[in-house]
């Protein structure tokens, strides 16, 4: 009986020391000895993951502009998209750091795998790529409770938002990021996967770039039936105003001019399910008043 209590102790210590390995958006095996307890996030984005796959009490550091939920403006900072201070980073003592691709961010992950930590790269190119990020992430830190049940609400309310607008009549849709210099997202990018849903098209999903810049008069060229702009709250109408002068636009004339809150939908993390909706109800407005004389 003593020997077979030994051999259970011996087997439930192995599975608790278990080591855990997931693949991350780039396709590589992360693997970690144990949960992960000292977690820097390299995007708000990953910020907003880390937080609601229950990792309150593990992440340590963030980048700048990581600022939802309200304890993530609390938290040490270690650079933005630009510039890392790895210094910062390796005293830290980091056991995981979940990274972001992006234009300038290369070189900055080559510095970071050079301090061998291990680190987890999150991209989601599809909404359910968001549900899916959260619980790999969460087995990586042994939150799997909380991160499985947020990952299932957010499929629970993305497959209502896929039910409620499939097969609605599709939106030409112009997206703009930014109004100086004109910015919008291509076919590949997350946001195209949110305009899918609502039945949107996006006028520039065939661009090679992901954020291409484009020009006033390719856009009027276009003739989207509805705009929508992801600019600062604070900016003059979210940026859509510049856009009022042109009374020839379809979006225009229709008063299909939206603004919605960037950080709910060019962040790729929970909160985007929230953006989605609203992108939804801007785009049933628009096919509403294709019925006013």
């Amino acid at each position: 009986m003593k020997r077979l209590t030994l051999a259970l102790a011996a087997l439930l210590a192995s599975h608790a020391h278990a080591a855990i390995t997931v693949q991350d958006d780039d396709g590589n095996m992360v693997t970690l000895q144990k949960p992960a307890l000292r977690v820097i996030a390299m995007a708000p984005h990953v910020t907003e993951m880390v937080y609601a796959a229950g990792g309150a009490d593990r992440i340590i550091a963030a980048v700048d502009y990581s600022d939802f939920p309200e304890a993530a403006k609390r938290l040490p900072r270690v650079g933005s998209n630009r510039q890392i201070d790895m210094e910062r980073v390796a005293s830290l003592k980091p056991d995981l750091i979940v990274v972001w691709m992006h234009g300038s961010s290369e070189r900055q992950i080559e510095q970071i795998r050079a301090l061998g930590i291990p680190m987890y790269h999150s991209e989601p190119k599809k909404l359910d790529d968001i549900a899916s990020n959260l619980v790999r992430i969460g087995k990586l830190m042994g939150t799997e409770a909380v991160a499985d049940a947020a990952a299932a609400d957010f499929r629970k309310r993305l497959g209502a938002l896929a039910a409620q607008y499939a097969h609605r009549p599709p939106v030409r849709t112009f997206y703009q990021v930014w109004d100086k210099p004109l910015y919008t997202l291509n076919g590949g990018h997350i946001v195209s996967d949110a305009l899918r849903i609502c039945g949107g098209v996006n006028i520039y999903a065939h661009m090679k770039v992901t954020a291409p810049v484009v020009n006033v008069e390719a856009v009027l060229q276009e003739d989207p039936e509805a705009l929508i702009s992801s600019g600062e709250i604070s900016a003059e109408e979210g940026g859509v105003a510049i856009w009022k002068p042109y009374t020839m636009l379809t979006a225009v004339k229709r008063n299909n001019l939206f603004r919605i809150n960037g950080n709910l939908l060019n962040r790729a993390g929970p909160r985007m399910v929230a953006g989605t909706a609203l992108m939804c109800e801007s785009l049933e407005l628009a096919r509403q008043r294709r019925k006013t004389p």
